[in-house]
């Protein structure tokens, strides 16, 4: 059984984030998503979406096998518990695929990087769009 990792804040859950999430299922038998905690974001705006709702959200995905909150702590925790085969990045993902292959391995964790290159040209496949025309639709 080929276990996959998909990661992401999925702040106003859209059609990119699935086909994202659709993709890195195609890589093995189950898929397992951390969902980021509000409190680790420190590479983008914080998320809108409080993220029990989030982590809800992902779980009632069709393509979902288990989805659970990153660790406060250590971004490592939860793959080590998981021991996926497959680490699945998406396209946009702020990861440099090597770096985080070589942060991997001194964690001791095997996992595969894999960087899904498919994505939604849809401009509502994007959190960052769809806030600037939930912006723009305001009066």
């Amino acid at each position: 059984m080929k276990k996959v990792v998909a990661t992401g804040t999925f702040d106003i859950l859209h059609p990119g984030h699935v086909l994202y999430l659709s993709e890195a299922k195609r890589l093995g038998d189950v898929l397992y998503v951390i969902v980021a905690r509000d409190s680790t974001i420190k590479h983008k705006r914080k998320p809108m979406i409080p993220e029990e709702q989030r982590l809800f959200m992902v779980r009632s995905l069709k393509c979902v096998d288990c989805a659970i909150l990153g660790s406060d702590e250590d971004m490592f925790k939860p793959i080590r518990e998981i021991d996926p085969d497959i680490i699945a990045l998406g396209f946009n993902q702020h990861w440099d695929k090597e770096e985080l292959q070589k942060k991997l391995k001194e964690q001791g964790i095997r996992a595969e990087v894999v960087r899904i290159d498919r994505s939604d040209p849809s401009p509502y496949a994007s959190s960052r769009h769809i806030r600037q025309k939930i912006r723009e639709s305001d009066p």
